[in-house]
């Protein structure tokens, strides 16, 4: 594989763990990554859900820097409508002087997650439509550019990537920008991302379009065992649809005493639909056709599951895939 190969972890809650056990886990797994040889380590944003326990990233992205020596780390991504942009560009401009050359900014549109999230966050008004204009005045303040001079300078600003669904590619062609797309865009073929590079139009001197494609990628010894494992986080899914509550992950034994009814049944298809699951051998294929259908320059996996040491373990053998190690 001749693409870089990363990781995103949101920090999973587990039935019967603390939430302050899913941060130490994340912790760990960075410590593992980096040993492993990925090249970045990415965390998310997400405010009062149940099933995850990062809603900080910048204090996350501190601590994990401070735990490792290489790795880039960075954010997957801060939700711009929930943050004033100076406010952004002063954490990261913290942790770039703090941890040189190793921080990533990647920032997305989406506002909370429920009306009481959205109405706690104050962007209960809010729509996405100033996003482009969040980015720009963001880069600007990173590159000493704005009216305000943010504090500490440092020499070079972090690069930001844009979370891009369809109008999200827009934004960052338009701005010159990497971008990171994740879900049913990449099921849609290589035009989006050939218009994404045909529209590219380099925001710095040398920008080149950067295209990072990012899914759930779980790898077991058998087909049987990769769904299995997969399927803590389809559930999860499932049942967020029902109750609008994103809950913690849950063994693959109490799952499997729960009904499946039909409605369950088809989220949980759909959801292992958009990841990529099975032996190293059915992995590697599925990653292929997919780096070849997008022109990926990057990899990035988000995926979970309840038993931590097979999350570790399918790690460590899909960054042998990439022949990491």
């Amino acid at each position: 594989m001749q693409v870089a190969l990363s990781l995103l972890d949101r920090s999973r809650t587990r039935e019967g763990h603390t939430d302050a056990a899913a941060l130490q886990r994340t912790m760990h797994r960075a410590e593992l990554a980096e040993t492993a040889g990925y090249h970045r380590f990415w965390v998310a944003e997400h405010h009062a859900v149940p099933g995850i326990a990062s809603g900080v990233p910048a204090l996350l992205i501190g601590a994990i820097a401070d735990r490792t020596s290489r790795i880039r780390v960075g954010s997957g991504g801060v939700m711009l409508p929930n943050h004033q942009p100076i406010v952004v560009a002063e954490q990261f401009a913290v942790l770039t002087a703090l941890h040189p050359g190793r921080i990533d900014l990647g920032v997305g549109r989406s506002l909370g997650f429920t009306a009481p999230v959205r109405d706690a966050l104050r962007t209960h008004s809010a729509g996405t439509d100033d996003f482009e204009a969040d980015v720009k005045e963001l880069q600007a303040y990173l590159h000493g550019t704005a009216e305000v001079t943010v504090r500490p300078r440092v020499p070079e600003a972090p690069p930001v990537f844009v979370l891009g669904t369809g109008e999200g590619l827009r934004t960052a062609a338009r701005l010159g920008l990497p971008v990171v797309v994740a879900g049913p865009l990449l099921r849609q073929g290589p035009e989006p991302f050939e218009r994404y590079r045909a529209d590219f139009r380099p925001g710095v001197a040398g920008a080149e379009p950067y295209v990072v494609v990012g899914l759930d990628i779980l790898i077991a010894d058998t087909e049987a065992e990769a769904a299995e494992l997969l399927l803590p986080e389809s559930w999860a899914m499932a049942l967020s649809r029902e109750t609008g509550s994103f809950p913690p992950l849950s063994t693959v034994e109490d799952i499997h005493r729960q009904p499946m009814t039909e409605r369950r049944r088809r989220v949980v298809a759909e959801t292992a639909r958009h990841a990529l699951a099975g032996t190293e051998d059915r992995v590697a294929e599925g990653l292929e056709k997919l780096i070849a259908a997008t022109g990926a320059n990057e990899v990035l996996s988000s995926a979970s599951t309840f038993d931590t040491a097979a999350l570790y373990d399918s790690d460590a053998r899909l960054a042998r895939i990439f022949g990491l190690c």
